[in-house]
């Protein structure tokens, strides 16, 4: 009998051992944006990636490629800013370089840490165009990742915050709808755990507009709905929204503007515990693509740069057979699909000068249905 599936500890992506994850933003006097950090374990961490969509904007990516030398990284950068948002690696490494943490050239400490990355689009949604992450956002996102390994016990770090932190302070989603930062993970039947973190900032949408409903919402797990702010567990469950609310949302879809201000990517990374190569890892990679997929539509657009990186921290032995491979493959795409719809529910609605987005909790507020009185039941009645 197949076990019911459950997320690990967290319900993070620390729930894979080895790994932290930092955010650092900055929000008001024209600013809307932040970068995210995924810090590997010292010896670095097995690495792949998945780019599609028309508008990608990597690091290092190339140097990922199955066929070519380096196959650790020591950190993943996502960061917002576009093409400038690049920059913030730039803190991560010298982060990293202080700390003797990199790719071995010589003396102690002579390293190139290996940091590759991806941004998205959320150029001047504060309201200034000018104002995007840069080293010194990097630099803090590390900080942050630091802390949460030394506050954490057991091997495991403090989990990320979600909703409008990190990378995903300037997310949006079709229709004025905010995005943001969202994670989930899975124990794998047979050992082992898989993890997501998502940058949720797409031209698509998370929401079907004939219902009104979350595209992923059938994937959500016991315990998925805590990230809801205020809510217990299992005090809340998600219904069909009121017609009204659906009619409302489709008069914003059809009046919202077009490009620039809808230019997007969604980017995250995706990771397990249990060892697997370069290769695999870009597998990994390539399987929580179609959990993007499930949870977004449409994805990979001409204007999206959807970037996920596959990584393996390696504490645990491979899939001992293809059945294990392909469980693993199967959660991947599992977590992603759940951390997208997470960052959907714990998004808060934000206005700058440049404009106003609203949080699917405020877009359909009888989409939730709140009920102490099951806190603490086994599911989430989603």
């Amino acid at each position: 009998m197949t076990p019911e599936p459950v997320p690990g500890p967290t319900n993070s992506l620390v729930d894979v051992a080895g790994l932290a994850v930092g955010q650092s933003q900055r929000v008001g006097d024209g600013w809307l944006t932040g970068t995210t950090v995924v810090l590997a374990p010292p010896e670095g961490a097995a690495c792949g990636a998945d780019v599609r969509g028309g508008g990608p904007g990597t690091r290092e990516t190339d140097l990922l490629d199955p066929c070519n030398v380096v196959d650790r990284v020591h950190a993943v950068v996502l960061s917002g800013g576009s093409a400038f948002g690049l920059a913030a690696a730039d803190g991560v490494m010298r982060w990293l370089l202080e700390r003797g943490c990199g790719f071995a050239m010589g003396a102690p400490h002579e390293v190139v840490p290996i940091v590759p990355g991806a941004v998205m689009f959320d150029l001047g949604r504060g309201g200034r165009w000018d104002a995007t992450p840069g080293p010194d956002l990097g630099a803090a996102a590390c900080d942050d990742a630091d802390r949460a390994r030394t506050a954490g016990t057991g091997g495991y770090a403090v989990p990320p915050a979600q909703g409008v932190v990190g990378a995903g302070t300037g997310g949006q989603l079709a229709g004025g709808l905010k995005g943001g930062v969202g994670t989930a993970s899975l124990v794998l039947p047979g050992g082992g755990t898989v993890a997501a973190l998502v940058v949720l900032n797409a031209v698509g949408s998370t929401v079907d507009l004939r219902t009104g409903e979350l595209l992923g919402a059938r994937h959500l797990l016991p315990g998925d709905l805590d990230v809801i702010p205020g809510s217990a567990r299992g005090s809340v469950r998600l219904r069909t929204p009121d017609p009204a609310e659906v009619e409302e949302a489709r008069r914003r879809a059809a009046a919202a503007p077009g490009p620039p201000r809808t230019l997007a990517t969604t980017i995250g990374v995706v990771a397990t515990d249990l060892t697997l190569t370069d290769a695999l890892c870009q597998r990994l990679a390539m399987s929580g693509q179609d959990g993007l997929a499930r949870a977004i539509e449409p994805a990979h657009t001409m204007l999206d740069g959807d970037t996920l990186f596959g990584m393996s921290t390696g504490r645990l032995p491979a899939p001992p057979d293809l059945r294990g491979l392909d469980a693993l493959l199967a959660g991947a795409a599992t977590v992603v699909t759940r951390a997208i719809v997470r960052a959907t529910l714990a998004a808060a609605t934000v206005e700058t000068p440049a404009g106003t987005w609203r949080s699917y909790r405020d877009a359909f507020p009888s989409a939730l249905v709140h009920d102490p009185a099951t806190a603490g039941a086994a599911g989430d009645g989603s």
